[in-house]
């Protein structure tokens, strides 16, 4: 049955993504099902998206009721579930609630997100501030102008010429980012943890480095949380971890979680420049912010706010504890918060082990050759986790990875 389905998707869609590795039929929690009856435990979530699992009750009721009402109208309208979710997003964004004059543009994904901050950094800077920073390794989206702030030249190459004035900057070096800060800076993109790159967080003291050089040069200063937000960390946001110590950007970025698989995106300006960063006209969306889309993300909030950012911690704590202790000389660093992290592998044979424990039934990814990616439904148990806990090393028997770097 797979094998048909796997056929049919090579006649009918476009080779973006390559053959699928299953076709996937079903889903309950954590769990999914291919067309052949197999049950996979996904530790990927749709790439930290699928927040609460496979047909969370909450969510399946929020949208069907929603959609017995009204499933869209254009943005000539606007509908409570739309406003709802904009105060409650301005409410969680910041610790404490977000500064006077704050604004929110919903969209339908990351990437649109970005777009729009990226728009919103050149009305701020205007001719005066043509450049715009962001990091080595980042990853901000597909379309041209979030493209080009994404850092992989594999991505980047094919479409080139991407609209101008973006640099990029070594991750984590402060004395690099001093050096290319200037008044003539738009604005600084950064992601708290850079997921696509290997689950790296920025190191302690950059974000607040990186807000002093900001607010001294004029510049926006952009938090991408589309992957590490909406309690992926067991906080809100990233930044509101510790090693954020408080730092309060000028915009956010949101998306993956905020819908649990219902496509949404959210661009959140903060303070003072919310309302003059984008006006009536100069953006725009025919499905942002649309009821369905809405009503979702507002029963995500309301799962998470009753108690399941608490459970995100302590699993995700759990785990990254039994991953680094299981004394495999295949496996490094674990590395990450909440329920992102990263565990690398003294071999690059992320794919093959990739293969085998898909084979085994557990969907991760691999990040980087040498590294794999657990980004699972925060609805996630120990029980569930321990038993990837117990394949991983069998799978690494599997591709004889036994640490030979």
């Amino acid at each position: 049955m797979s094998q048909e389905w796997a056929q049919r998707y090579g006649g009918a869609l476009m080779n973006t993504f390559g053959p699928p590795q299953r076709v996937l039929v079903r889903g309950e929690g954590p769990y999914v099902w291919d067309a052949d009856g197999r049950r996979y435990l996904d530790l990927l979530g749709g790439i930290a998206v699928n927040a609460l699992g496979h047909a969370h009750p909450a969510v399946v009721a929020a949208v069907t009721e929603q959609l017995g009402t009204l499933g869209h109208v254009s943005n000539f309208f606007a509908t409570p579930a739309q406003i709802t979710l904009a105060e409650k997003l301005l409410g969680i964004v910041t610790p404490g609630g977000a500064p006077d004059g704050s604004r929110v543009f919903l969209a339908n994904s990351g990437t649109e997100a970005n777009e729009a901050a990226f728009k919103m950094a050149r009305r701020h800077g205007g001719p005066d501030r043509p450049r715009v920073l962001a990091l080595a390794g980042a990853f901000h989206g597909r379309t041209m102008g979030a493209l080009a702030l994404t850092h992989k030249a594999a991505y980047r190459e094919p479409f080139a010429p991407l609209p101008g004035g973006v640099e990029f900057v070594p991750f984590g070096d402060v004395a690099a980012l001093e050096a290319a800060m200037g008044d003539d800076v738009a604005a600084l993109f950064l992601e708290p943890i850079q997921g696509e790159a290997g689950v790296r967080p920025l190191p302690a003291g950059y974000l607040t480095r990186a807000r002093e050089l900001t607010t001294a040069a004029g510049a926006l200063l952009v938090l991408d949380e589309i992957q590490s937000g909406m309690g992926r960390t067991g906080t809100w946001m990233a930044h509101h971890l510790p090693w954020g110590e408080g730092v309060v950007p000028d915009v956010v970025t949101l998306a993956k979680g905020l819908g649990a698989g219902f496509p949404i995106g959210a661009t959140v300006a903060l303070g003072e420049h919310a309302a003059t960063l984008l006006g009536p006209g100069q953006h725009g969306t025919t499905f942002g912010g649309n009821p369905l889309a809405a009503a979702a993300a507002l029963a995500v909030i309301g799962v998470l706010e009753d108690g399941l950012l608490e459970h995100v911690t302590a699993v995700g704590t759990w785990l990254k504890e039994k991953l680094g202790g299981l004394g495999h000389a295949g496996v490094g660093e674990v590395r990450g918060e909440g329920l992102l992290l990263a565990v690398d592998l003294a071999d690059p044979v992320a794919k093959e082990v990739c293969a085998a424990l898909l084979d085994a039934g557990f969907i991760v990814n691999p990040v980087r050759e040498d590294a794999l990616r657990l980004a699972p439904p925060l609805i996630l148990t120990q029980e569930q986790a321990q038993t990837f806990v117990d394949a991983l090393p069998t799978a690494l028997a599997v591709v004889g990875a036994e640490g030979r770097r």
